[in-house]
């Protein structure tokens, strides 16, 4: 992304954002609540255009592009408001996400080793499921996808600490095969599971660098979160 700007109506959230996810890396985008974070990861998508700037994806530029076609370049997004199925089944909305429909039960046999909690919900219609199940759904929905590039919005909100520990777990494991660029409120996290952070506030990235050895203690990060 190359010094985007967005806006929702006239209301200008990104000021100019600049940022790179290099293949094979994960990147986080930290900050506190209503900085541009999530509006980022739509600006990438072009679910929210940018009327200024540049999005380019291997090198091209996608700007203006429809988002379903930079799905089917392999740019898959888990949403912080889940965007469940309610009507479907568990399997059945981790199923719709898998791009070779032969796989579809290997896909969901992944997914649920992943999530064995979810094993017992499998033929539940998804809007009866709390929501940290939810989570869990909308997380395995994106990584049965074979995505090359992964948009994370929040992976860890409303879970148990247990379930953290798991999505944690399940992200590392995608990293293998995907870049990932990923929005997290949980800091200690955000910092473990990612090579390199930014750091946005008042839409604009105002810090960034490698993320080894970096605290909340941080002087250049405790300004901006605290």
């Amino acid at each position: 992304m190359e010094d985007v700007h967005a806006y929702y109506g006239e209301s200008h959230v990104l000021e100019g954002v600049s940022l790179r996810v290099d293949r094979g890396e994960t990147v986080a985008l930290i900050g506190r609540n209503g900085v541009g974070k999530t509006t980022t990861l739509r600006a990438a998508l072009q679910l929210t255009p940018p009327r200024e700037g540049v999005v380019r994806l291997r090198g091209e530029d996608v700007t203006g592009e429809p988002t379903h076609e930079l799905a089917h370049r392999g740019v898959g997004w888990i949403p912080e408001d889940r965007r469940m199925f309610e009507e479907l089944t568990v399997a059945e909305n981790i199923g719709v996400a898998v791009k070779d429909a032969s796989r579809v039960d290997e896909k969901l046999e992944s997914a649920l080793e992943t999530f064995p909690e979810l094993r017992e919900h499998e033929n539940r219609k998804a809007g009866d499921l709390s929501g940290g199940q939810q989570q869990m759904v909308a997380i395995a929905r994106g990584l049965v996808g074979e995505n090359d590039l992964l948009l994370v919005d929040e992976p860890s909100e409303g879970l148990a600490p247990q379930i953290v520990q798991t999505v944690a777990e399940a992200l590392e494991r995608v990293s293998d095969e995907a870049s990932l660029l990923l929005v997290e409120q949980n800091f200690p996290l955000a910092m473990d599971l990612a090579d390199r952070f930014y750091l946005v506030d008042n839409g604009r990235v105002v810090e960034s660098g490698s993320t080894e050895g970096v605290t909340a203690d941080d002087e250049r990060i405790r300004r901006y979160l605290a």
